[in-house]
């Protein structure tokens, strides 16, 4: 597994976003007062302090179902670990008000991160120190209503429900803390926002924060316009733009015998589209469902590229039950490229948020598995014993949409003796991958403080026997952390 040429997105693994944490904390600890990170007020002046940090504990058994000891032997990769990582992340934020209303602001923050031990990508005792944010900005407003924001330089940007403008900063590898993925800032970021009447019109222009090792060099423009109902539904769309980019693409082999053909600069050029919803609270019968859908279509003239993606979503909360549980089914599913055409049908997940009830297709298997040539049914059942007590019980089963067609680069690649002729087919025979659960509490102890732990396994599928063997065994996991957000 150490010998793969591909590393997948750096993100947010088995780990739930701070983001949720955060409003789960204020809806558990609506009433505390008083703001400890201000440090000076006055004239129209604010500045304030940030401090974000954690420690995550992780263990790991039979690492990608032992794929090492059958495609890798010689990489002496260790599938059993355990590793501990953490993170720091701190700076200030300013905003300087004037008397026409408008509001000029800024924020400089930083991350260090460290791994100690080894993690599930064979990389050990290490870590690094970046920049994250570091932008200004200007806000205004007519007194018709309409509102502009500009803002320059480093800085967060989530697209919709994160299906591909999310992530983007790179952690893990030789920055370290690869389940936390602390990094979320884009390297450059020129956004402008336009709003008025619940829609909002979003330009924007962004490169990520890549890993030194694996940098792409990508630049993305593009344009987000969405709308939000006072009620709490949305509809939206975006487009991107890839400006630039070096990185490659994986095609599938005629037939799919063989490896696969790697093309160089795959991604420069690439188009997308992105349309995302999310109903209006129901009345009557359907009171306490709700829904949600992302459609995704690609392409790429340049090399006669095409591809689609799309997620439907079901939930319901029973309201008056004690916990008040919620149940959730999703069905996402990306495409593959099809080894009996000449054009390439590969999705592109791009920068897309990979925490679990986000975009992770499974728990384990979202390292694995990046959003290509995947689709997965998940059920997702959450209870709240108390306001500040949630657990969270997953499902994920997996399945590859093209057979004998890359998963990611390299992965599955095996050999297949046919007679005394051996050929290396790239992709699976056998469209069951695995299935995953995976149990993970979250505790918000205060306002600032979270305790988050988890235990997974993933059951290898068809698909994952025929590459290791018959005797492929269950993947299993487990970490806890503890998060502090100021």
């Amino acid at each position: 597994m150490g010998s793969l040429p591909f590393r997948p997105p750096a993100r947010s693994t088995g780990v739930t976003s701070l983001a949720l944490l955060l409003a789960l904390a204020h809806e558990a600890s609506p009433h505390e007062a008083g703001d400890q990170t201000l440090i000076v007020q006055r004239d129209g002046f604010e500045l304030r302090w940030h401090l974000q940090a954690g420690l995550n504990a992780v263990g790991e058994q039979n690492l990608f179902w032992n794929f090492s000891n059958t495609i890798a032997p010689e990489a002496g990769f260790d599938p059993d670990t355990q590793w501990l990582e953490g993170y720091a992340k701190g700076g200030f934020s300013f905003e300087q008000s004037a008397d026409n209303g408008s509001t000029f602001y800024g924020k400089l923050t930083g991350v260090s991160s460290y791994t100690a031990g080894t993690d599930a990508f064979d990389a050990r005792n290490t870590g690094r120190t970046t920049l994250e944010e570091g932008y200004l900005g200007l806000k205004a407003s007519s007194g018709s209503g309409l509102t502009l924001d500009l803002s320059g330089g480093p800085r967060e940007l989530v697209l919709g429900s994160g299906m591909l403008i999310a992530n983007g900063g790179a952690s893990g590898f030789e920055r370290g803390a690869l389940k936390f993925g602390p990094r979320k800032a884009w390297k450059q970021a020129a956004i402008v926002r336009l709003s008025d009447e619940g829609v909002t019109g979003t330009p924007f222009y962004i490169a990520p924060n890549e890993l030194p090792s694996t940098d792409g060099r990508n630049r993305l423009a593009g344009l987000d316009i969405r709308y939000d109902d006072p009620t709490g539904g949305y509809l939206g769309g975006t487009y991107i733009k890839v400006l630039q980019s070096t990185s490659p693409y994986p095609k599938a082999a005629p037939g799919g015998d063989g490896p696969p053909t790697i093309l160089p600069d795959g991604r420069d050029g690439l188009n997308a589209v992105n349309v995302y919803a999310k109903t209006n609270p129901f009345d009557g019968a359907l009171k306490n469902w709700f829904a949600t859908t992302d459609l995704a279509y690609e392409w790429n003239d340049r090399i006669d590229m095409e591809a689609w993606a799309r997620r439907v979503q079901l939930g319901y909360e029973f309201a008056e039950t004690a916990w008040t549980p919620t149940l959730t089914y999703s069905f996402q599913t990306f495409s593959g490229d099809n080894p009996d055409t000449p054009r390439l049908e590969r999705f592109d997940p791009l920068y897309y948020e990979g925490s679990p009830g986000a975009w992770a297709t499974g728990s384990k298997s979202s390292l694995v598995f990046i959003n290509s040539n995947v689709q997965s049914h998940e059920l997702a059942l959450s209870v709240q014993p108390t306001r500040q007590d949630t657990l969270t019980l997953r499902y994920a089963h997996l399945r590859a949409n093209r057979l004998d067609s890359p998963l990611q680069f390299g992965q599955a690649t095996r050999v297949e003796t046919d007679g005394e002729t051996a050929n290396i087919v790239t992709g699976v025979t056998s469209a069951h991958l695995s299935d995953d659960v995976f149990l993970e509490y979250n505790k918000i102890l205060n306002r600032n403080t979270f305790v988050t732990a988890g235990l997974s396994a993933s059951f290898p599928g068809e698909a994952i026997r025929d590459v290791v063997d018959t005797k492929a065994p269950v993947w299993l996991g487990g970490f806890a952390n503890v998060v502090f957000n100021f």
